[in-house]
């Protein structure tokens, strides 16, 4: 097999699974471990894929992005602590932004329920979620809705938002790298994500460390634009103070 043909291979594979395991799709391959190493790296390089101990898992782009249904598989331990680390920065803010993906739902189930708080969120499965809070009032901004991610996107979803002043946001994206900020592959999903981050007195990334150094199509926001980030311990501590050389408070959990 030649080594287009692998790294052709190796990409369809990652992006169906959500990762690859280099001694898996070695012996799959009839290859050397050490082979497929250097296929991901060189995937890595083109920014295909991002390196993990032992594998990779792809990066998201304009032309591919995973589904709700792989992102409540990857990384869940990591994105709970994320998540458990967020709520505590909610402070005294009686009305909320929470964005679409699994991290953030696990956020909105964090919230607290013994008083009042009002949450906006452009994600069905959020709002469905918490819906049932007798102290929650769970605004579900409007607009197309996004298969592949049950979120709403759109004029009409940022048109809503623009009549909002909100105390915090909690975003979170597909990339974040200190050149190119905080991106998505989709321009409907980068309009909705800016409109909240304008409307938003405090703004709170979350995302876990795979996610650092990535970059997809849309740039809505950059670094400095967050008063904290929250991720894993993935992220080196170097690369953190980086980050934190920005703008925001950096934490690593």
């Amino acid at each position: 097999m030649r080594s287009e043909e692998r790294h052709q291979r190796l990409l369809t594979l990652a992006r169906q699974e959500g990762r690859v395991e280099v001694a898996g799709v070695a012996a799959v391959f009839g290859v050397a471990p050490e082979t497929i190493r250097r296929d991901l790296s060189e995937l890595e390089r083109r920014g295909l894929v991002r390196r993990t101990h032992g594998g990779a898992y792809p990066v998201e782009s304009a032309g591919f992005e995973t589904n709700l249904a792989q992102r409540v598989t990857l990384h869940v331990e990591n994105k709970r602590r994320i998540a458990a680390e967020a709520v505590k920065l909610l402070g005294g803010a009686e009305t909320v932004f929470v964005d679409e993906g699994y991290t953030p739902q696990i956020l909105a189930s964090l919230l607290p329920t013994d008083r009042p708080l009002t949450v906006v969120t452009a994600s069905l499965p959020t709002a469905a979620a918490i819906a049932d809070s007798a102290n929650t009032t769970v605004l579900l901004i409007g607009g197309r809705v996004r298969a592949r991610t049950l979120a709403s996107v759109g004029s009409w979803a940022s048109a809503m938002l623009s009549g909002f002043v909100i105390d915090l946001a909690y975003l979170g994206s597909n990339g974040i790298s200190r050149e190119f900020g905080l991106t998505t592959p989709d321009p409907a999903v980068a309009e909705v994500k800016a409109k909240a981050l304008a409307v938003s007195r405090r703004r709170v990334f979350m995302g876990h460390h795979g996610k650092f150094g990535a970059s997809s199509f849309c740039r809505f926001a950059e670094v400095s634009d967050f008063e904290t980030i929250i991720t894993d311990t993935g992220l080196s501590t170097a690369e953190a103070h980086r980050y934190a050389l920005l703008g925001p408070q950096v934490v690593r959990v």
